[in-house]
């Protein structure tokens, strides 16, 4: 039978795990607000440069 205390003992987490959660932690994600509002300020501008014509 399987001795889930000593198991856990034994576990170490994987490097790459560890790794790649620093790397997400350290990545600026952005979220859909914030692709939307640049979306949103490119418009503008674009739409402004176009009415001086």
């Amino acid at each position: 039978m399987i001795n889930f205390d000593e198991e856990l003992k034994k576990y170490k987490p994987s490097l790459e795990v560890d790794q790649a959660e620093e790397a997400i932690q350290r990545n600026d994600l952005r979220d859909v607000i914030d692709i939307v509002e640049e979306m949103m300020k490119e418009f503008r501008n674009d739409s402004k440069r176009f009415k001086q014509f």
